[in-house]
C-alpha cells in the first residue's frame, strides 16, 4: 500500500535512505552519506513523501519537493519488486511533467527511470561529489 508519510515512519525511512545510497553509490565515499544524513533526516518531513508498506513494514519511499523527485529508495531485500515502479507512477498520476537528478555511474537507476520514460536532458558535476550528473524529465 502507498500512502503519505507519518512522523513515526521517519527512522524507517532514513534506515532505507543511508543503505540503498550506499549500495547504489559504491563509487562515492560512504562517509558523504554520513555526513549528510542528519540535514536530509530534517528536511524529510518538509518533502511530500509517500511510504510504501507491507505488512507495516516500509519497504521504499518517494519524496518530491514540487515536481522534482529527490529519490525514489526500495530497501535491498525488496528490490525488482516493481516497488520503485509503483511509487513512480503514483507520483506520476498527480504531475504532468517530473524531473530528477541520477548519477549516471548509478546504471541501474539510470536504466530503470529511462525505462520509465525519463529522457536526458542535460549532464553536469555534482559539485558535492566530484560525480558526473544527469538531469531528467518526465512528460505525461
Amino acid at each position: 500500500m502507498i500512502r503519505r508519510f507519518e512522523n513515526n515512519d521517519l527512522a524507517q525511512i532514513m534506515d532505507i535512505w543511508r543503505e540503498t545510497n550506499i549500495r547504489a553509490h559504491s563509487f562515492i565515499d560512504q562517509k558523504y552519506w554520513d555526513e549528510n544524513f542528519e540535514a536530509v533526516r530534517e528536511m524529510i518531513p518538509e518533502a511530500d513523501v509517500y511510504v510504501f508498506e507491507e505488512s507495516g513494514v516500509i519497504k521504499g519511499f518517494a519524496g518530491l519537493s514540487s515536481n522534482y523527485i529527490a529519490g525514489i529508495f526500495v530497501e535491498h531485500e525488496s528490490q525488482s519488486r516493481s516497488i520503485g515502479r509503483m511509487l513512480l507512477n503514483h507520483v506520476k498520476s498527480f504531475n504532468s511533467s517530473l524531473q530528477l537528478s541520477v548519477y549516471r555511474n548509478n546504471e541501474r537507476a539510470v536504466k530503470f527511470y529511462l525505462r520509465e520514460g525519463f529522457s536526458v536532458e542535460e549532464e553536469s558535476t555534482d559539485e558535492n561529489t566530484g560525480e558526473i550528473e544527469y538531469s531528467m524529465r518526465w512528460r505525461s
